[in-house]
């Protein structure tokens, strides 16, 4: 079979996208895309992850970035969410029994607002109407008439005490130290000196009788201090009612109103406690002492306590709520307490400083976080695992455990977590926590799986032109014309480098249509046809090209050695690809390879100085395998030989280029010459069969740019595995160039066949005798290394009968 029979023909070199299958003028003719584009697996496990209801089917959004996992997630739950109940309210208040542990109130959506309206108005009125009732003359009437009746009954006490001690010769007197009973003598006090002249019998009558006196006098003033202490409960209880009477009949509708909500009954309850115990922080309070020089700010009560902080507030109108956190760190997710600095440098906190975070506005939603955003930001993990765990959102103090004393803080309430939780990342960071995170597999058990690239289907055509209408609308750009939207599709099928298969990196796709429309625009067009994408793509390439026009410089003036014409034995063009951040380009290798006498069998230069990967590696050994089931049946393989890339200096990996070092060790060994203006790329097996390979556009594209540098001959090209056929989607440059005989494109499916493409010599098959046709290139190697096997043994006898007879002469 000649060489032209392995021609890859015109029509394979690209996928051409047929305009005329679209039936619209413009993209402006359609709507906006619903939905996702392809990813009918990733769509099908998001849908039963969202269906799942059990704790711990999270789900984990795995792909490359720009597959379309942010749009498609948040389009899905835009329409699942519309359709779902609102989650309650959560309001957090004063716990009037524990200040330092807020209680958690759950309420309706739109009702946490109602309460702390509510609680605002209740606050005002109390402040207006406990004050006026306060100095109503009603309750001063009250009052004084209480006090006054508890003056009386101690007025009659003491006034009987008085009487009766003055019947028995006593008098009751207020001293320094309080009330005394004293003896009396023609209404005067006794002296000591009358005192002690009495008789001893009128001395004890008259002690007995003050010490029964002095009896009485305690059991009066015992009696007062009881009824000081019936006074002030019963002053307490005219306030009760007073506040009762101002309070009551506000906080009872309240009470009506959210009768079916018990815990908010019972914080009703607790704020009519604290404002009755309390109605003092109400009257008009007393400026406080002024010192010289000083002016000292007035000291109100604070009402903070009767406060409601709505936490989360849910539009009952709008469904579940959906949460995208973009810098997901502990305070972000799970909120915080802030602080007020006070004069002096004191920080005070309370419960209406606490801050809702990611999860309380998601909870009975959805939360969107990015996998590895939450894994880099310190407790995020850790933390948010713990409140999938318990079902919990609790705002604590993490840094409390590293600090060097504790710092008073509030403990809120706990509240409980019901949100489905989203993590969007890469497929690394997907297997390293499901490899390396036990609990990972207890919280996210879904995974959706988003592909970079999809089959190429008509109806995925027509959503792809969908997607760029809805991407010109959103942003302003200009419209697409048919030609246009091709040549989008066409820009699809290379990046993944597959005629059957489109690019899913929506995001790439999406610059290239800002990009086409910008040039259109300047250019005056109305449309961006396929004139305007080519030439985005031409000034993109050309803004990042600079490095791949200096090498082709370098080739092109022989500082790197590169033939394009002629035939060596022992050389030829091997190809790779380099990618520099988002450029990648391919650029042409002079391989060569030299065979001595010897047993060292295959020698890579590359390995031996360490400038080869272990792929690459295996490759050169692959070769030896293939020589040796081909050539060393009736013989062993005796020969050196080295391979080396020529003027590589850095590191090489992959097996791409074992073919054509497979194609250079046969070269040598034959003595057949390579022709010079092929270049090959392709890996190995050790059956000689040619694998396919990656990048094939760019090598190709590579080595043509070096041929058409150098000046196209018409016998240049290069020859690729048989199975990359359906990976090429080359230049229009480099079809052009084919289609007029100046460049060609060659495949192979083995060895043989590419042998015969680089010599011009058939390879020559095995007949029934094992031999191969005279003058063929396998007759020439397996001649080569007979001759090889018989010098090698020749050279061999005298070393191996010296140790005999050394022996003989010992």
């Amino acid at each position: 079979m000649s060489a032209s029979d392995r021609l890859v023909p015109v029509e394979r070199l690209r996928w051409v996208c047929d305009p005329g299958q679209f039936s619209f003028t413009s993209t402006e003719e359609f709507t906006n895309l619903e939905g996702s584009i392809g990813q009918e697996r990733a769509l099908a496990a998001i849908e039963f992850g969202l269906g799942m209801t059990n704790n711990g089917f999270n789900l984990f959004l795995a792909g490359e970035s720009g597959t379309g996992r942010s749009s498609t997630i948040c389009n899905l739950l835009k329409r699942k969410a519309r359709e779902e109940s609102p989650p309650s309210d959560w309001c957090y208040v004063h716990n009037f029994i524990n200040p330092d542990s807020p209680l958690a109130l759950s309420l309706p959506a739109g009702k946490g607002a109602e309460l702390a309206a509510d609680l605002r108005e209740l606050l005002d009125y109390v402040r207006v109407n406990i004050p006026t009732a306060l100095e109503s003359k009603e309750y001063e009437t009250n009052r004084v008439a209480i006090v006054e009746t508890f003056q009386e009954k101690n007025g009659e006490m003491f006034a009987d005490l008085e009487k009766e001690a003055v019947e028995q010769g006593f008098a009751l007197q207020r001293t320094v130290s309080g009330l005394v009973i004293v003896p009396q003598r023609e209404g005067r006090n006794f002296t000591q000196e009358e005192y002690d002249s009495l008789e001893p019998e009128e001395r004890e009558r008259i002690d007995n009788l003050g010490r029964e006196l002095t009896e009485k006098l305690n059991d009066v003033l015992r009696q007062v201090r009881e009824n000081e202490k019936a006074l002030r409960d019963a002053l307490a209880q005219l306030d009760r009612e007073l506040g009762l009477s101002a309070v009551g009949h506000h906080l009872n509708p309240l009470k009506e109103k959210y009768a079916g909500f018990q815990k908010v009954l019972a914080y009703l309850e607790s704020v009519q406690e604290d404002l009755l115990e309390n109605l003092e922080d109400f009257k008009p309070q007393a400026p406080p002492p002024q010192i010289p020089g000083l002016k000292l700010p007035r000291q109100e009560p604070t009402f903070e306590r009767y406060q409601v902080n709505v936490l989360v507030e849910n539009d009952p109108d709008r469904g579940a709520p959906i949460v995208s956190e973009t810098n997901p760190t502990y305070n972000n997710l799970f909120g915080r307490i802030e602080n007020i600095m006070q004069v002096g440098g004191v920080a005070t906190t309370n419960f209406t400083l606490i801050k809702p975070g990611a999860l309380h506005r998601a909870n009975g939603g959805y939360l969107i976080v990015d996998a590895r955003e939450v894994l880099i930001n310190p407790f995020a993990w850790e933390s948010l695992k713990r409140a999938i765990r318990n079902s919990e959102i609790r705002i604590e103090d993490v840094l409390e455990q590293y600090r060097f004393m504790t710092v008073v803080s509030l403990k809120p309430e706990p509240i409980p977590l019901h949100a489905k939780i989203i993590m969007i990342g890469s497929y690394m960071i997907y297997y390293l926590l499901f490899y390396l995170e036990p609990d990972y597999r207890k919280f996210f058990k879904v995974k959706a799986d988003f592909d970079a690239n999809i089959k190429r289907t008509p109806q995925l055509m027509q959503d792809y032109a969908l997607f760029v209408a809805s991407h010109c609308r959103k942003e302003g750009l200009l419209h697409f014309d048919p030609s246009g939207v091709a040549a989008v599709l066409e820009h699809a099928a290379r990046l993944v480098e597959d005629q059957e298969r489109l690019s899913a990196q929506f995001m790439e796709l999406s610059d290239l249509l800002r990009e086409a429309s910008y040039w259109a625009t300047n250019g005056g067009a109305q449309l961006v046809d396929r004139t305007w994408v080519k030439k985005a793509l031409e000034e993109k390439a050309h803004r990042s090209n600079r490095l791949e026009q200096r090498l082709q410089e370098f080739l092109t003036d022989g500082t790197i050695l590169c033939d394009t014409e002629g035939s060596v034995v022992g050389q030829i063009n091997g190809l790779s690809v380099m990618t520099l951040a988002d450029y990648t380009f391919g650029r042409p290798s002079r391989l060569t390879v030299r065979v001595t006498l010897g047993r060292a069998g295959m020698v890579n230069i590359e390995r031996e100085v360490k400038l080869s990967g272990p792929i690459h590696d295996k490759g050169v050994l692959i070769l030896t395998g293939y020589l040796g089931g081909k050539f060393a049946q009736d013989k062993p393989l005796s020969f050196s030989a080295s391979l080396c890339f020529e003027q590589s200096y850095e590191g090489i990996e992959g097996d791409s280029a074992s073919s054509a070092e497979l194609y250079g060790l046969l070269s040598a060994l034959s003595g057949l010459p390579v022709r010079q203006g092929i270049a090959v790329t392709g890996s190995v097996n050790q059956h000689g069969q040619i694998q396919p390979i990656g990048g094939v556009n760019y090598k190709v594209e590579g080595f043509f740019a070096v041929c058409k540098a150098k000046g196209l001959t018409g016998d240049q090209g290069v020859l690729i595995p048989k199975l990359n056929e359906r990976n090429l989607m080359l230049s229009d440059e480099v079809v052009q160039a084919i289609q007029a005989g100046e460049f060609h494109v060659w495949s192979a499916e083995t060895v043989d066949q590419g042998i015969e493409v680089l010599t011009g010599v058939p390879a020559g098959a095995p007949g029934p005798d094992g031999s191969y046709p005279e003058g063929s290139v396998n007759f020439l190697v397996n001649e080569r290394l007979k001759s090889m096997v018989e010098r090698l043994r020749s050279f061999a006898k005298p070393d191996e009968k010296e140790p005999a007879r050394r022996g003989g002469e010992g």
